[in-house]
């Protein structure tokens, strides 16, 4: 693959990964803002299932030996770590009575690392299958999934089922179809869908923005459950060119940022402890008062470039890739100093 493939898609998933915590950090102001609301389901359209597309597409090696295991390794070992931290930081900034911990019920947004596995494992049945009728079939299952009560978000299954096709989709794409969304009748057409999208979020609000989450069955929303599966399939619909919208405008030319792509595993683990301190602080409230929303897209960038900083990943490399070599490098250079 050459340098400008990697840069392309380092810089998207940097770009990916800022929506992901700029996200996050508006959800506080969606139900006093309307551009805000229409903004915020516009982002949830295409954030994750573009992050799952291109998780897809480097799942081709899925089939060479030691693949799960070293996935695995980097994923549910990760999850089960961050599973316990997540819900002992929860049970003292919440000061809830008893501190619980269910490794079955993903906390914040680990509920991706379980679900990133478990689509590699539904490649080894799809990946056999007719192209066309593997997506239909997914698509068909990612409907039908909503009928079933009990599931949930327990394991991260609803999402799993529901967000699979994105996957498989990924794992079909060849270099061609991302060369092919840089032209410019792909990205006039991307820059008029990414507008009527948002304009269309804003003028209808009244879709409940978690059916965009792809994490609870039908009857948890307020609808006609003989017709639930035309709201998903309308949002699967809208989700398509959506994603493909949002790849046409990432660049390919390397910027400060593209590195940066690198590193969304640390981000996307880290965050949500800086994301949930600031939920009902007083800068969240500062921010409303005085109608300073746009900070939040300065904040958020903050805060992707710190938890990517080598500081940040030096720290926290032994509990997300379980390496110490960074950090026997780094007390070797603290004594040279200290000792010189």
């Amino acid at each position: 693959m050459s340098k400008k493939r990697d840069y392309y898609f380092d810089n998207g998933k940097f770009l990916l990964i800022f929506f992901v915590v700029f996200g996050h950090l508006i959800r506080s102001y969606i139900e006093d803002n309307e551009i805000l609301y229409a903004l915020y389901k516009t982002i949830y359209s295409f954030h994750m299932p573009a992050f799952i597309l291109v998780s897809g597409y480097f799942a081709k090696g899925y089939f060479e030996k030691g693949y799960f295991t070293k996935l695995g390794k980097k994923l549910l070992v990760p999850y089960l770590i961050f599973q316990i931290i997540y819900s002992v930081y929860y049970y003292f900034l919440l000061s809830e009575k008893s501190l619980s911990i269910n490794i079955f019920n993903p906390e914040w947004s680990l509920w991706f690392l379980v679900s990133l596995f478990c689509w590699h494992l539904l490649l080894l049945l799809f990946a056999k299958m007719n192209q066309p009728f593997g997506f239909i079939l997914s698509i068909i299952i990612g409907i039908l999934i909503g009928y079933i009560d009990f599931i949930d978000e327990y394991l991260s299954l609803s999402r799993t089922f529901v967000f699979f096709p994105f996957f498989l989709l990924g794992y079909y794409l060849k270099r061609e179809h991302f060369y092919w969304l840089k032209s410019k009748v792909a990205i006039s057409s991307a820059t008029i869908i990414i507008t009527s999208v948002f304009v269309l979020f804003y003028l209808f609000p009244l879709m409940d923005f978690e059916w965009l989450f792809g994490s609870k069955p039908y009857n948890h929303f307020e609808t006609d459950m003989t017709f639930a599966w035309l709201q998903r399939l309308f949002i699967y619909g809208v989700s398509l060119i959506t994603v493909f919208s949002f790849w046409a405008f990432v660049p390919r030319q390397r910027y400060f940022f593209t590195k940066i792509g690198r590193y969304t595993l640390y981000i996307y683990l880290l965050h949500g402890f800086i994301i949930k301190y600031f939920r009902g602080s007083d800068w969240e409230k500062w921010i409303a008062k005085n109608h300073s929303v746009w900070i939040l897209a300065v904040f958020a960038l903050s805060l992707t470039l710190l938890l990517s900083s080598k500081f940040v990943r030096v720290l926290t490399q032994p509990i997300i890739e379980f390496k110490l070599a960074n950090w026997f490098s780094l007390f070797k250079q603290f004594n040279r100093r200290l000792f010189s």
